[in-house]
């Protein structure tokens, strides 16, 4: 199960919103096939396992592992539980149950009522943390949300205004290095999210350029359509949505999704609302200050990441404040980056 989970890390950033699941077989306890989710609408990590097998005529007699209860409908693929069945494949070892609603369940059902013999619940927290983004989808009913910000030796996040003013240039907290690995956890959701004022000053692309994989989906917050149609966010390179509360289409730019929030109520479960309909699992939420506090207070966030520079500014906005319990420090430099989890 542990290498199920190794190879399930592979599709980190390509299988979303599928989860990312890893599967081994084995006949007399040699691994003889393996598999992990393909890219979103290609074969599942079952498929691919089986797909390995040299001599299927040995899937009589193998058992299968795989992090997540096998799918037991159609989708963009066939039932997983199905092609078991089909190969007989005698008994099944699974980690943790899928809590999709359309699953939930049934894949084991199935298997058993084929006469496989299934095995649930093996290293099942170690399952549902690997898991842990497409559990909070299906559970909570919302994206598996990320905060990142850099912020200074002395706690701020940007320089005051008029600083920015006196020289009109990008303030950069972390190092380039840093800022490589920023792009690195970019591949890796489907989403990335900043606010109105971050778009304007920063002028941000919000893409993936220092690092291999697809950009993530650009959500923008801009309550009364005030942004400035030039910014690099609206490019059309990459699929953006803009959360607004204004409804004169007239105002929308072409090729860019707006989708209307209700910004007297709790903003933060309002863009939670808007990401879980898009099919939307996990977000990484960039800035700036506001943004990132309105997530923090309401308690929407599962895991925080914070660059801290050698630099300083004195004086400027100061970084937001969480409670978290503190899992990964890493050292790029002359940064250093602590990861939390929200306890």
């Amino acid at each position: 199960m542990l290498r199920c989970i190794e190879l399930g890390e592979k599709a980190l950033g390509s299988a979303a919103p599928n989860p990312m699941v890893g599967c081994v077989i084995t006949f007399n306890n040699k691994i003889i096939g393996e598999g992990f989710t393909s890219i979103y609408g290609g074969p599942h990590a079952e498929v691919n396992a089986i797909n390995s097998v040299a001599d299927k005529s040995l899937l009589r007699e193998a058992t299968l592992y795989v992090t997540l209860e096998p799918c037991s409908h159609y989708g963009k693929t066939p039932p997983c539980a199905e092609l078991i069945i089909k190969h007989n494949l005698k008994k099944v070892i699974i980690g943790t149950q899928d809590p999709n609603k359309k699953v939930s369940g049934q894949g084991i059902r199935k298997l058993k009522e084929a006469g496989c013999e299934v095995v649930a619940g093996i290293l099942e927290d170690e399952c549902r943390k690997h898991h842990r983004r497409f559990l909070t989808y299906h559970e909570k009913q919302r994206p598996y949300i990320v905060l990142k910000w850099a912020e200074t030796k002395d706690g701020f996040i940007a320089p005051a205004d008029e600083k920015r003013k006196a020289r009109p240039e990008p303030y950069w907290i972390s190092n380039s290095y840093a800022r490589q690995r920023v792009h690195q956890w970019r591949s890796e959701v489907q989403a990335i999210l900043v606010g109105t004022n971050t778009a304007i000053k920063d002028n941000p692309k919000l893409d993936v350029r220092k690092w291999k994989g697809m950009s993530p989906t650009r959500i923008i917050i801009d309550k009364v359509i005030k942004l400035p149609k030039e910014l690099h966010i609206f490019d059309n390179s990459i699929r953006t949505i803009v959360l607004t509360q204004e409804k004169d289409k007239s105002k929308y730019l072409e090729g860019i999704l707006y989708e209307i929030i209700d910004f007297n109520k709790d903003v933060a479960k309002e863009t939670c609302r808007v990401l879980f309909e898009k099919n939307i699992s996990t977000v990484l939420i960039e800035g700036g200050s506001t943004t990132l506090a309105t997530f923090i207070n309401s308690g929407l966030w599962d895991e925080a990441r914070i660059i801290t520079s050698e630099n300083t500014f004195g004086s400027g906005k100061k970084a937001p404040k969480l409670s978290g319990i503190l899992v990964n420090t890493e050292i790029i430099a002359n940064n250093t980056i602590n990861t939390f989890l929200h306890d």
